[in-house]
């Protein structure tokens, strides 16, 4: 049983940036494939990036490309999710979670039914 918990979530002015962390425990997370997830009041959870085991491939949903940058430290059990040039349609609860993958480079994909473990999120608000 693998445990995740998101930390630097937090208030923060339209173009500024905040780092998340997930860090695990009760597992190796070098055998999972990460995606982290977003979901606004009112609105359904939503895929934002995922990065395969080696932290060799990422994906990222388009409206974040170029601002956010997923990253992972497999000897610490965390990953990160760098945000800059926070906009005010960036606001939500942010999770983490993790997919077990076999093969090391594949990407996660950005079903949050196909991952197996959820961390209990961290709220991100960007005032304008």
């Amino acid at each position: 049983q693998v445990t995740l918990v998101e930390s630097g979530g937090g208030l923060v002015q339209a173009g500024g940036s905040l780092r998340l962390s997930c860090a695990a425990s009760g597992g190796i997370l070098s055998v999972y494939g990460m995606g982290w997830f977003r979901q606004a009041p009112g609105k359904e959870r939503e895929f934002v990036a995922a990065i395969s085991r080696t932290d060799s491939n990422t994906d990222y949903l388009d409206s974040v490309k170029g601002r956010f940058t997923i990253s992972r430290d497999n000897a610490k059990n965390t990953v990160y999710l760098q945000m800059n040039s926070l906009k005010p349609e960036d606001t939500a609860v942010y999770y983490c979670a993790a997919q077990f993958i076999t093969r090391a480079t594949m990407i996660p994909g950005r079903s949050s039914r196909a991952y197996d473990y959820w961390g209990q999120g961290t709220q991100v608000t960007v005032s304008s």
